[in-house]
């Protein structure tokens, strides 16, 4: 299973706001951050460490608009999914709310069975959608296009569709180690005909194509009986 994947919600309402909390993070596929307030979510969202998959914002908030701020955050390059939370469920209200750039608009109450799947839904069309990007190393990685991008070097490397899987998968692990059965199985499935080898051998070949000195890989290194990704490694500081 890989690491919970952080997500905010932004609600004014404290005893909702940390009983969603608490509910997302039961089974530890999301880590849920909080914040009461536009001006706190959008401290959260702008800082220069900020990562959040996905956003649940209600749209009335003590200092504005949630709709307001989901134009804002569009406005500002973010484009994470945003599922609006709301009891105003007017036919007017829901477009209002989508037409600010909300992916989903989820009237209260709601079921929190009913609110997960809809954000699974949203995050697996996201993880496949030319948005979706990550940074590792000095490169910026478009799964959708199966691309890496050096830009200070004007470099572009192609991946196949394996490659692209097993740094997604890295990169979701928040830079813990991954054992290769585990690797295997995400990647591969449960297929008894292929093994380790076949990690191995693309392992080798990926970081063939992205690490400055193969033979002492930095980006994707060796540990704990499996690989671990270090994003971190090889960036250029500001």
């Amino acid at each position: 299973m890989s690491d919970p994947r952080p997500l905010l919600i932004v609600e004014d309402d404290a005893a909702l706001r940390a009983t969603l909390a608490e509910q997302l993070a039961v089974d530890g596929e999301f880590q849920p951050a909080e914040a009461g307030t536009i001006a706190e979510a959008r401290a959260l969202l702008t800082a220069s460490d900020a990562r959040q998959d996905a956003v649940l914002l209600d749209i009335g908030l003590p200092d504005g608009d949630g709709r307001e701020f989901c134009a804002e955050l569009r406005r500002g390059g973010i484009r994470v999914p945003i599922i609006m939370l709301t009891g105003a469920d007017g036919e007017a209200d829901v477009v209002r709310g989508l037409d600010s750039g909300a992916n989903d608009y989820i009237a209260k109450p709601f079921r929190i069975n009913e609110l997960i799947a809809r954000i699974r839904a949203q995050l697996r069309v996201f993880d496949n959608s030319e948005d979706a990007v990550f940074v590792i190393g000095p490169y910026t990685f478009r799964p959708a296009a199966k691309l890496l991008q050096d830009m200070g070097r004007n470099r572009r490397i192609r991946l196949t569709e394996k490659e692209c899987a097993i740094l997604k998968f890295l990169y979701r692990a928040g830079g813990k180690p991954v054992g290769r059965q585990i690797l295997l199985n995400e990647v591969w499935g449960y297929n008894a005909a292929v093994t380790t080898h076949t990690l191995e051998t693309h392992i080798y070949r990926l970081r063939q194509k992205i690490e400055p000195d193969p033979a002492s890989a930095a980006l994707l290194v060796t540990e704990g009986g499996g690989y671990r990704l270090d994003p971190q490694a090889g960036r250029v500081a500001a």
